[in-house]
């Protein structure tokens, strides 16, 4: 036998799987990270007290000016994420809410996400080290570039790597600092052909090399769209494709000759 429920009765029945869902929605994780503007370091320099960049089996000249490589820090690969958190940090330009999986390999533990980036980070100093010499034509089996930048982990301080190595061994190639003094920030992995790649987060990079003093920031190409959004105001935007586009580049800056591209 069915019973009539009266229309209060049914409204609270109907009422009951959306209340469920905004509960879950509400007090569930969600696959998200929150991320700021990172750490910047300067490649010519120290970092937590040692040398970035050390070079054996050839001379290497004093530079002034500043690369400063950027990062992002985001909520850690085990970090609960809920729905205040995404509301909360969603319209600030200050923040970014991003999928996990973009920052961090899906599937992975803590301990294999954390080998993963060292991975990378090695990765990418092996290829800028290989960049940088055969951009100079140097020969790897006499010049040995030893690279050490703690608590940074994954590939996109590569095209930094490389310009810190050329500027330490040749400047801008007729005497002069590659930096022309300014201090210069920027992103992008590298091959070891030179080729540079897209990395993500540039929208925060960029607050983060203005923060640290940086009036240009190289930019790969691909990204010249994300690296405009609330860009800080005095800070130049150089998008690149190839380490000897980065290196005209600075140069064209340097001199104040010569053409240099802009997003």
């Amino acid at each position: 036998m069915l019973s009539r429920l009266s229309r209060p009765q049914a409204l609270a029945v109907c009422g009951l799987p959306v209340v469920a869902l905004l509960a879950t929605a509400v007090f569930a994780p969600l696959p998200f990270s929150v991320a700021q503007p990172g750490m910047t370091a300067n490649v010519l320099g120290e970092n937590q007290g040692t040398q970035v960049i050390t070079v054996s089996g050839a001379a290497t000249r004093r530079t002034s000016g500043q690369l400063r490589m950027t990062t992002i820090a985001a909520t850690g690969p085990d970090a609960r994420v809920f729905l205040g958190d995404v509301a909360g940090n969603w319209f600030r330009t200050d923040r970014a809410v991003m999928p996990r999986d973009a920052v961090y390999p899906s599937g992975d533990t803590v301990k294999e996400i954390e080998k993963h980036n060292e991975a990378q980070m090695q990765e990418s100093q092996d290829a800028a080290a290989q960049a940088a010499l055969k951009y100079l034509g140097l020969s790897a089996d006499k010049v040995k570039v030893s690279l050490k930048l703690a608590d940074v982990g994954g590939p996109s301080a590569g095209l930094l790597f490389t310009l810190g190595i050329i500027d330490k061994l040749d400047g801008d190639g007729s005497g002069g600092d590659l930096t022309g003094g300014r201090t210069i920030a920027g992103t992008g992995t590298i091959d070891a052909a030179g080729k540079v790649g897209a990395v993500g987060g540039v929208a925060l990079k960029t607050r983060a090399a203005h923060r640290d003093g940086a009036t240009v920031f190289l930019v790969p190409k691909a990204e010249c769209g994300d690296a405009k959004t609330e860009l800080p105001k005095g800070l130049r935007l150089v998008p690149v494709t190839t380490l000897k586009g980065a290196v005209d580049s600075l140069v064209a800056l340097e001199r104040g000759k010569g053409p240099v591209p802009s997003c």
